[in-house]
């Protein structure tokens, strides 16, 4: 039975519920989503179903074929680098914007830095999932740290279709993969925003140099 926050529209309930499924390998690429199915499911009718997955195609989790249905997206090596150039355009920006601000948001910079200590003291033991779940919201703040409402509506889903690759293909549990976002939010933190668009663009392409081996051909 589903349950979720009451205040958001039924269809945004299931598409959250639909994209967890997915990013934790629950649904798993190229299976096939059967409305009828998730609607017993998830307790509620095929209609927010339907929405839901209208939604997620939009984003880039399902390939809907017709006649044929829903499917969850393959993400092939030529798809991972249409997003990466995506990535080397936004999250720059975002570092920039976000060191540029006259008063960082506090709230934000704690949680990434706590963000950062949990990984650091407990990170070998945790599940893919969580870090991938972790990784996210990480980048997902230092796009809200620039308060700016186009470039937050544009990359917050990039920065989680970027976590259904990492989850996929990322070694999310070797200290080496966090390690540079400690320069890059140290940068934002301080206030200098060509050192923190340097550092985000030089963690896209580092990121993208090492997934590319782990990547299904196109």
């Amino acid at each position: 039975m589903l349950v979720g926050d009451s205040h958001l529209p039924l269809r945004d309930v299931v598409a959250a519920e639909l994209r967890r499924l997915i990013l934790d390998g629950s649904l798993k690429p190229g299976d096939r989503l059967v409305e009828d199915r998730l609607a017993q499911q998830l307790g509620v009718s095929r209609n927010p179903i339907r929405e839901a997955m209208r939604v997620l195609e939009a984003e880039g989790f399902l390939d809907v074929v017709s006649r044929r249905g829903a499917f969850v997206a393959k993400l092939t090596a030529r798809q991972a680098d249409d997003l990466f150039h995506v990535r080397l355009a936004l999250e720059p920006l975002g570092a920039r914007l976000a060191a540029s601000a006259e008063e960082p948001e506090a709230a934000l910079l704690t949680r990434a830095w706590a963000i950062l200590d949990l990984v650091n003291v407990s990170g070998p033991d945790q599940d893919r999932d969580t870090l991938a779940t972790l990784h996210t919201e990480l980048h997902s703040l230092i796009f809200e740290m620039t308060r700016n409402d186009y470039l937050i509506a544009i990359a917050i889903p990039m920065v989680k279709r970027g976590q259904w690759l990492l989850r996929q293909n990322a070694q999310l549990q070797t200290p080496s993969a966090w390690s540079e976002h400690y320069g890059l939010i140290a940068a934002i933190e301080a206030g200098d925003p060509d050192l923190a668009e340097a550092a985000a663009r030089h963690h896209v392409l580092s990121v993208r140099s090492s997934l590319r081996p782990r990547l299904e051909p196109a």
